[in-house]
């Protein structure tokens, strides 16, 4: 595969910014679901207090997958800089193109995520 033409790079460079701004919004409306449960008995279809906390701890699941990805595209945005941008970080190949159409902060090829999947830490 060819190296990332300089109008595809400004494209994802456009994209990263995109889901940044979009994964912060989220980021900000997961936060006050987020934060501590007030059992309010006098509304109408109330939740108790176990599903508030079940919601809670969801949120807050929610925000740390949010700030893992943002560190991500910070990653692949800081590499789109330096010019790295499109190369795994395992084995230095190029990153399909249509990986990184669907997830463009991806930090490695298709074979090396499926290994880190299967085989953790190995």
């Amino acid at each position: 595969m060819p190296n990332l033409e300089q109008s595809q790079l400004e494209s994802f460079k456009q994209l990263l910014a995109l889901l940044k701004d979009e994964l912060l919004d989220q980021y900000e409306s997961e936060k006050s679901a987020a934060g501590t449960v007030d059992l309010d008995q006098t509304k109408v279809g109330r939740l108790s207090r176990m599903d508030a906390m079940q919601q809670q701890n969801m949120a807050k699941s929610t925000m740390r997958n949010i700030t893992e990805r943002l560190k991500r595209i910070s990653i692949a945005l800081a590499k789109i800089e330096t010019g790295d941008y499109g190369y795994c970080d395992e084995c230095g190949e190029h990153i399909a193109l249509n990986r990184l159409e669907v997830q463009p902060e991806a930090p490695c090829c298709f074979a090396c995520q499926s290994q880190q999947e299967y085989h953790p830490q190995s």
